[in-house]
């Protein structure tokens, strides 16, 4: 019996006699009386066998199985929840009150009618002022509260965790959007083709890659989002077009396609304010998965291992290919020995961008149109009991206030936001 979504290959017999032989059997549709056996043709159901209609057509041949995909649509699911509990989290009209509360005064009058951004319809679930969050979000501190990666928080605080937790959260709705669809693009055609365990397994360690790489670079900013993972994806469909490069048909032409396609998004990463290196370390975990996880066996075994019993199927075929048991094991050497390496230097609380002074280009590339400063809106404080002063990093300006509560660091933020922009 064949094997499911496969189809077994059946020897044709050929009619003929010879001298001096046995005659085979003649073919059924040229016996002159009909295929029946009763006598020759002869017997009664003789003219119900000639009406019997041909036979069906053999089932579609399929070497691999297909997968119905549902781990890649219960990852959207997962990060689109979880940015409605962020925002839920977040709660921007009550921080603005409390803010414009802790201030005092007109400047925390002014800070607290601000308000946040579609308060009215949305509620506690309002987002932040556009000058705080362009991408239309949570705060940077409700981020960080839900596990976004920072990496003092991984050397001094000991949350490792974070290098997980963090490619599940988005700093905004155009932000999970973008992510969320990609996803679906690209996450669901390789669910139906390797099936959930490898496409999961996939995409969590990519995306752990990401922030690895991201953390020894990106020292002093917050990052989330799943881009790691999706550009572990986008690597992985690379090394698996090479592994498994035989069983492709139009080879260069599928090669090229697809390079250019990553070489668009990675361009994307040297804009200002997007974590490029998040991007590349995912890339590069999974193109080293792809060898790993998404190999194929070669279509010779496969006919072999799927032909009847007794049917010849000359010399035997070996399951893969030298070369793809060559990038398997360089593969697992480089990805293990890759995180081991930068696991223990994000630890170590490492910088990276100190000891390369040209890296900092890939992730962005300062031109005419756009700079790669730090954002306007971070500040260097001074405080001493109510009195805080204020200088902005980007600008220079410095500013004196009294606070009423000089604790809420809300406050001192949403000053240090208003002042800067």
């Amino acid at each position: 019996m064949p094997r499911r979504g496969e189809t077994a290959v059946v020897p044709i017999e050929t009619g003929g006699g010879g001298g001096g032989g046995q005659d085979r059997p003649k073919s059924p549709r040229r016996r002159s009386h009909g295929p029946g056996h009763y006598g020759h043709g002869q017997g009664p159901n003789r003219h119900h066998h000639r009406s019997r209609p041909p036979p069906p057509p053999p089932p579609e041949f399929r070497p691999f199985r297909r997968w119905f995909p549902f781990l890649v649509p219960l990852f959207v699911v997962v990060n689109v929840a979880l940015f409605v509990l962020s925002m839920y989290i977040n709660d921007c009209p009550a921080h603005a009150q409390a803010a414009g509360a802790a201030i005092g005064g007109s400047v925390g009058e002014g800070a607290a009618a601000e308000g946040c951004w579609l308060e009215p319809e949305l509620g506690r679930f309002a987002f932040q002022s556009y000058k705080e969050n362009p991408l239309i979000g949570p705060s940077s501190a409700t981020l960080l509260r839900m596990g976004a990666l920072e990496t003092s928080k991984i050397t001094k605080d000991h949350e490792g965790w974070r290098l997980i937790t963090c490619i599940w959260l988005h700093a905004g709705v155009v932000h999970i959007l973008a992510n969320m669809l990609s996803l679906l693009l690209i996450g669901i055609r390789l669910e139906k083709e390797f099936g959930f365990m490898r496409i999961g397994t996939l995409y969590v360690i990519s995306g752990v890659g990401g922030s690895l790489l991201s953390a020894l670079f990106m020292v002093s900013n917050i990052s989330v989002g799943a881009s790691g993972a999706l550009f572990g994806l986008l690597g992985s469909m690379l090394s698996e077009l090479i592994t498994n490069w035989t069983i492709y048909e139009n080879k260069f032409a599928a090669l090229l396609t697809l390079v250019v396609i990553i070489l668009i998004n990675l361009a994307v990463g040297i804009l200002p304010h997007v974590d490029n290196f998040a991007h590349l370390g995912g890339f590069t975990s999974g193109f080293f998965l792809g060898f790993v996880l998404l190999v194929r066996p070669q279509f010779g075994y496969i006919n072999q291992k799927n032909s009847p019993l007794g049917f010849p199927t000359g010399t035997p075929k070996r399951k893969y290919k030298t070369y793809q048991i060559i990038l398997w094991v360089i593969a697992t050497v480089i990805l293990i020995s890759g995180f081991t390496i930068g696991l223990v230097l994000v630890l170590k609380g490492f910088n990276a961008s100190e000891h390369c002074s040209w890296c900092h280009y890939l992730s962005c590339v300062p031109t005419s149109k756009w700079s790669c400063n730090a954002p306007s809106n971070y500040c260097m404080l001074s405080q001493l009991g109510n009195q805080l002063n204020l200088t902005c990093q980007s600008t220079g300006k410095t500013q004196t206030y009294t606070l009423n509560n000089p604790n809420n660091t809300e406050a001192i933020k949403h000053l240090c936001v208003g002042f800067c922009s």
